[in-house]
């Protein structure tokens, strides 16, 4: 468990923490995130909360990734935990927002598919021993994503005050992004994905 993992390890909890604030019942046990009013716009301070948390967490998938390859701390254990880590984090926060009214659910499904049909890809690569590598438009593509979950949490303040949608705004281009490196990952990797046999049929 080298400190590349400990990191992954650790947005794994973070994740989990977050869920947890975004769906717990705690009028149940009668707790109550303090309500704010900025400007105009009614607030849940939970939400800030949770923006803060998935910010860091956000930073840890930086960081993972650049400490591995920077010292050579690159192993299967890790690749396989990330993956899974990158989808827990994002995907559950975007589900989440969605059912709670903050997301287009459209979003939500178009980059939850993305990620499915990246995955295979990069899964069928894999058993045939070649490795897929991350793409220009995939990373910003998680980019805005990040941003816009983080402002989306935080009822897209300060733009909010100014009638300026960045949140969704960013959101929509994470969509784009989201579509256009999907294509690009398939483009690329199709000869993979079929075998001489399947292209003759085909």
């Amino acid at each position: 468990m080298n400190l590349a993992n400990k990191l992954t390890m650790i947005r794994i909890f973070l994740t989990v923490v977050l869920i947890a604030i975004l769906l717990f019942p705690f009028y149940m046990v009668n707790l109550k995130f303090p309500q704010l009013i900025i400007g105009t716009i009614p607030v849940d301070t939970k939400y800030f909360v949770a923006a803060g948390i998935f910010a860091i967490a956000s930073i840890t998938d930086f960081l993972d990734g650049h400490i591995a390859r920077k010292y050579n701390m690159v192993t299967d254990f890790g690749k396989m935990v990330d993956a899974i880590a990158d989808k827990m984090l994002v995907n559950s926060t975007l589900i989440i927002l969605s059912a709670q009214g903050f997301v287009a659910p459209i979003i939500t499904v178009i980059i939850i598919f993305r990620d499915t049909v990246v995955d295979t890809i990069k899964m069928i690569a894999g058993s045939k021993g070649k490795v897929v590598a991350a793409i220009k438009s995939g990373k910003i593509k998680t980019t805005f994503l990040m941003v816009g979950i983080v402002l989306t949490l935080c009822y897209n303040l300060p733009f909010e005050l100014f009638n300026l949608d960045i949140a969704d705004f960013l959101l929509v281009l994470a969509t784009i992004f989201s579509i256009i490196s999907g294509v690009q990952y398939y483009v690329m990797n199709k000869d993979l994905i079929f075998t001489k046999e399947e292209k003759k049929e085909k």
